[in-house]
């Protein structure tokens, strides 16, 4: 573990583009997005076999095509993400599986889609079994299995034990091998995924549980997947991962499965927000200055309808004040920072279990701007029209330092379309 450098709370610039340029050119809130960081964090994981986005941290098309150019395989939880893959350049089957489908339960369209585009299915639940064994008997499956524990940066993001809906529970997998078999279905693979923001003690706990699980399934098991969970700092406190013994770890365990089956077993690690988080900044602007009794705060034009997980689960992030004037040095003050939303909890300040704090800010005013840092996950993809505020717009750079606009800001025609008054009887009373 190695500690994360400083930040700085007096920004000018992302990726070598001034932020004043970005906020007139693109206007504000907008996201933007660095993708050398990305490829930087793509490179850290190369020692697996076969790294596979989570792309609800940020499924933005362009954020798909650079990961998918760049080697990457891609998760998807709902029949809308396979439908963003696809759009993205990803082709439907392959060996990898160039998309697998990961969730709990099918739709109708999602087990549509899997069966006629012959997308990898992770199942995780036994009636995912039964329902795709009876649609498309004879294919290979993988099982999310819960280990029956978990861990996470909040109980929100844990994703293992008795409180989590996710996976198939570890004792069930006798009666999923009889299901499986009795539809023909061949489990070719295994996931586990314990949380979001977990650290290294608890992750390499996954690595003897799903060792296990794959002795009971036996030779069939061609891919073992690490999960996600992959810890992203956001403090200057907050430690990094080890990669290489993380890597260590699940090698081993892969060594002892293929000595096991006498057979290759594939290693594959599922990261989200460790690829894209560092990446992004919400660009917004400072909208008000505001005393209330003791405490000071500064309201910007981005809400928790643009970034949520302050108010979900009381995430931090850090921020930093691009100066109007370009000032390179300014006094520093406690603020609270919160958006324009008519919602008490519209605070991007605050703690898990709503818990208002404050920031040591540099001095701002009306008219400079604030940038919430390592936003790059969790951010557009959990995004709202609430209080009809239009999606904020999308930017990336490039290596060169060129600006990409790869989503532009709702219109007031896109928040209603598709909504419609009905025609009114002149036989029925007025509303």
């Amino acid at each position: 573990m190695a500690a994360t450098t400083a930040f700085s709370d007096l920004r000018h610039e992302i990726a070598g583009v001034p932020i004043l340029d970005i906020a007139r050119r693109f206007g504000t809130p907008t996201f933007i997005y660095e993708s050398a960081l990305i490829q930087q964090r793509i490179d850290d994981l190369r020692a697996f076999d076969t790294i596979r986005y989570a792309q609800k941290a940020n499924s933005n098309l362009a954020v798909l095509d650079l990961v998918r150019r760049h080697g990457v395989l891609v998760d998807a939880v709902s029949a809308g993400e396979i439908g963003r893959a696809r759009a993205a350049g990803y082709v439907p089957a392959g060996d990898p599986p160039p998309i697998v489908y990961t969730a709990d339960i099918f739709d109708h369209e999602s087990l549509d889609l899997v069966v006629e585009q012959g997308i990898h299915v992770n199942c995780g639940s036994p009636d995912m079994i039964a329902q795709y064994g009876e649609r498309a008997p004879g294919r290979e499956i993988t099982l999310r299995i819960n280990p029956g524990f978990g861990h996470g940066h909040s109980q929100k993001t844990n994703t293992g034990g008795e409180q989590s809906k996710h996976g198939i529970w570890h004792d069930q997998v006798g009666d999923c091998l009889a299901l499986a078999a009795r539809h023909g279905l061949k489990i070719a693979g295994l996931h586990m995924h314990i949380g979001s923001g977990t650290d290294l003690e608890h992750l390499s706990q996954v690595c003897g549980a799903l060792e296990r699980v794959a002795l009971t399934i036996g030779t069939t098991i061609t891919t073992i997947s690490a999960g996600g969970g992959l810890p992203t700092p956001y403090r200057t406190t907050d430690q990094t991962v080890d990669i290489a013994a993380y890597y260590e770890l699940w090698d081993a365990t892969r060594r002892r499965l293929q000595a096991a089956f006498g057979h290759p077993v594939r290693l594959e690690i599922e990261p989200g927000r460790y690829l894209v988080a560092e990446s992004g900044y919400l660009v917004a602007e400072i909208r008000a200055v505001k005393r209330m009794g003791s405490n000071t705060f500064y309201l910007l034009d981005a809400g928790f309808n643009n970034l949520a997980r302050p108010i979900l689960y009381g995430a931090y992030h850090p921020m930093s004040i691009a100066p109007a004037d370009g000032a390179t040095d300014r006094d520093r003050q406690a603020v609270v920072v919160g958006g324009p939303l008519c919602e008490s909890g519209d605070i991007f300040t605050q703690t898990d279990g709503g818990v208002v704090g404050s920031r040591m800010l540099p001095i701002a005013k009306v008219g400079d701007f604030l940038v919430i840092e390592r936003a790059g996950a969790y951010g557009f993809t959990m995004g709202s029209n609430y209080n009809s505020k239009p999606m904020a717009a999308e930017v990336m750079i490039d290596p060169n330092g060129n600006t990409h606009l790869v989503r532009s800001r709702q219109t007031f025609e896109d928040l209603i379309r598709g909504e419609s008054i009905p025609a009114v009887d002149a036989k029925s009373p007025s509303l």
